[in-house]
């Protein structure tokens, strides 16, 4: 006579896979909770946007943030960094450039957010990614809901730069990616790419560390631009 196979084994699994679920849905909901309330806590509190100075754009895309900077101020140069003939297109009369930073898969093979694989995205949550610069080159943009500008002083823009250069590639030969248009390339930068660690909070640690006002923790693009008053047109 055959025995009938035990049910135990299935229970068991069906039990495990029940508390891992839960486990799952706790961690999202605290880093979700985290996020909005580390993003609602101000760093340089008492800073106000001063009459005169200089003009950069935070810009989103919803998902992610860059800093928008003049191509060429006192401060500096970006030419001597990030010079239009890395680009597809070198030829036309650009104003402005466009700096972020992410991590390394993500920008290099997901041109749209679609193209992100459920293994990468899992690995980017779990492990995480090297870093990789992301510049694009514009032609006077112009303001708008997700293309905000934001005047600082001076000095405060001159600190920025300064904190932007810590994370460019070094000297010498350097590797440049193609981007996803003809103004755009990636840069190799250094850095680990993290759950705590984002390119929506290299955004707002970039700002903060120049003395301007803005979110505590920001891992969501959202969280960087509550801080900045959308354009009047």
């Amino acid at each position: 006579m055959t025995a009938k196979p035990s049910a135990r084994p299935v229970k068991s699994i069906l039990k495990w896979l029940v508390r891992a679920s839960c486990a799952a849905a706790v961690l999202l909901a605290l880093f979700l909770i985290s996020a909005w309330v580390g993003a609602a806590i101000p760093r340089n509190s008492g800073w106000q946007e001063p009459e005169h100075g200089i003009t950069i754009m935070v810009e989103t895309n919803g998902i992610h943030t860059a800093l928008v900077l003049p191509l060429v101020t006192p401060q500096k140069d970006w030419r001597t960094n990030f010079p239009a003939s890395d680009l597809p297109g070198p030829h036309r009369d650009y104003t402005h450039v466009s700096i972020s930073w992410g991590e390394r898969e993500v920008f290099l093979n997901t041109p749209e957010w679609t193209d992100l694989s459920p293994a990468t995205a899992l690995r980017v949550v779990t492990v995480g990614g090297d870093g990789l610069l992301h510049v694009a080159h514009y032609v006077r943009p112009a303001p708008g809901p997700d293309h905000r500008n934001l005047r600082i002083s001076t000095r405060q823009y001159a600190r920025l730069v300064r904190n932007i250069e810590a994370d460019l590639p070094p000297a010498g030969p350097r590797k440049v990616y193609r981007g996803y248009t003809d103004y755009d390339v990636f840069y190799d930068a250094p850095g680990r790419y993290t759950l705590g660690n984002t390119c929506n909070q290299w955004t707002s640690d970039t700002l903060a560390d120049a003395g301007i006002k803005t979110g505590w923790w920001t891992p969501f693009a959202g969280g960087v631009m509550q801080w900045v008053e959308p354009t009047q047109q």
